[in-house]
């Protein structure tokens, strides 16, 4: 019982350890990131729009002919 008591004993030990390696970012930083993931996700999705609307119109083109 007691090897095991010292096994989980260990596990936490070396979680605890591993946890304080973790270098975490400033609130600054997060903003900034966060906010280079919103203008990409909209000018992605004006692009899409874009082809889509190209492509619709390209294939309506086509089917009139």
């Amino acid at each position: 019982m007691s090897e095991q008591t010292t096994e989980k004993k260990s596990w936490f030990k070396g979680l605890q350890t591993e946890y304080s390696k973790i270098v975490w970012s400033t609130p600054r930083e997060v903003a900034k990131q966060s906010g280079a993931v919103v203008v990409v996700s909209v000018v992605l999705g004006l692009v899409i729009v874009i082809l889509d609307f190209i492509i619709q119109n390209g294939i309506d083109v086509l089917v009139k002919i």
